[in-house]
């Protein structure tokens, strides 16, 4: 029998009271340490929710430091070419809230950030967006309502920076991923191609 949790009392009582700790760990301005962290991270997932609920959470990813701070309850993240379904970027424009997690290769912990976004197009500060000659297609600038650090539990049950553990051929390549599951007209042949070693040198335009 499945039994739900329908109420917030009934996930209190079934979790427990947070951590002292845990509970006033939350800040709204950017520590030293917390520039530190965005200036070594090249990677951070970014979550939106649409004013009809529909959620979304889209990786981006840029050298380290990529997430350029803008002042001490701002930050700015560049957006790339990408396959310009923009649903993040719809959303945030219906519902200006964001969640962010930006991640360091071999750290356990993370650091989260959340707020209110918008979408520029253009602004001087893209000048320090510029990677491999390419300004960014446009940024969310992010008003930081909630920062902190996250702990490492989920990574150690994972072991996700374990190479041992590593298995990247678990599963088909992406080419044939994509002509299996989304059954496109092109050949796989031609998706082994455009997923080949050009594809690397194609992702800044």
């Amino acid at each position: 029998m499945t039994v739900e949790i329908t109420s917030h009392e009934e996930l209190r009582d079934l979790l427990g009271a947070p951590m002292p700790r845990a509970a006033v760990k939350e800040r709204q301005v950017l520590h030293d340490r917390d520039r530190q962290w965005l200036a070594a991270a090249p990677f951070c997932l970014v979550a939106t929710a649409g004013a009809d609920g529909t959620c979304d959470v889209s990786p981006k990813g840029d050298p380290p430091g990529f997430a350029l701070v803008l002042g001490d309850t701002t930050i700015a993240i560049p957006e790339r070419p990408g396959n310009r379904r923009a649903d993040g970027y719809r959303n945030i424009l219906d519902n200006p809230h964001v969640g962010l997690i930006f991640l360091i290769p071999g750290r356990t912990d993370t650091l989260r950030i959340n707020g209110r976004a918008r979408l520029v197009r253009d602004a001087p500060f893209f000048d320090d967006l510029v990677v491999r000659g390419h300004r960014p297609v446009l940024a969310i600038v992010v008003e930081i309502e909630q920062i902190f650090y996250h702990c490492a539990k989920a990574f150690l049950r994972s072991e996700l920076w374990r190479p041992e553990t590593w298995q990247p051929d678990a599963l088909p390549s992406r080419a044939r991923l994509i002509k299996e599951v989304e059954a496109p007209a092109e050949s796989l042949a031609d998706l082994e191609r455009y997923y080949g070693p050009e594809y690397e040198r194609r992702i800044y335009g």
